[in-house]
């Protein structure tokens, strides 16, 4: 890797901790092609990425950062997954790290602040962003459909007892 390459490395991995929500950093014991494959791809449907790095470019782009914390985290064979919603990349690994133990979850972090593996494992069991968003939604239209309940049902009542007195006038 030449001078250029690896300064095109660090800009983009300077990018990804900017943009990141949270930041996991797992270490690869021995990932068959299939195995990485599966897991890229799991990554990505969760809406996260994942980035093998050099360490030391790896420690350069967490430089200006706030993920400068996890830079003690990169030693040996590494890797980052980053997602803008801080739960999608902790769930992805922790999900694939269940099916086999070829990768090791180091910690990661979620803006300045530092995760250990069992903090990562505690974070992927939270509801994501639009877990949250669909309660909130749903907490937000209840006591509305509740109000309509309650208005229409006054009305109601009065439509059944008023056809309670015509059938009786009729028979």
């Amino acid at each position: 890797m030449d001078r250029s390459q690896k300064a095109d490395s660090v800009a983009y991995l300077t990018g990804i901790f900017n943009e990141a929500g949270a930041v996991v950093v797992t270490r690869n014991l021995g990932l068959t092609v299939a195995q990485t494959t599966v897991l890229r791809t799991k990554i990505r449907e969760a809406g996260a990425t994942y980035k093998v790095a050099k360490n030391s470019l790896a420690k350069l782009a967490i430089q200006d950062t706030a993920y400068a914390g996890i830079g003690d985290l990169f030693t040996g064979p590494t890797a980052v997954a980053a997602s803008s919603d801080p739960v999608a990349a902790a769930k992805a690994i922790v999900e694939f790290a269940k099916t086999t133990d070829k990768i090791e979850i180091l910690g990661g972090g979620m803006g300045s602040l530092v995760l250990d593996a069992d903090g990562i494992k505690a974070l992927a069991t939270m509801p994501s962003l639009d877990e949250l968003r669909a309660k909130l939604i749903g907490l937000v239209q209840a006591p509305a459909t509740k109000i309509a309940q309650v208005v229409t049902a006054p009305a109601g009542k009065l439509a059944r007892v008023f056809a309670a007195y015509a059938e009786k006038e009729a028979a």
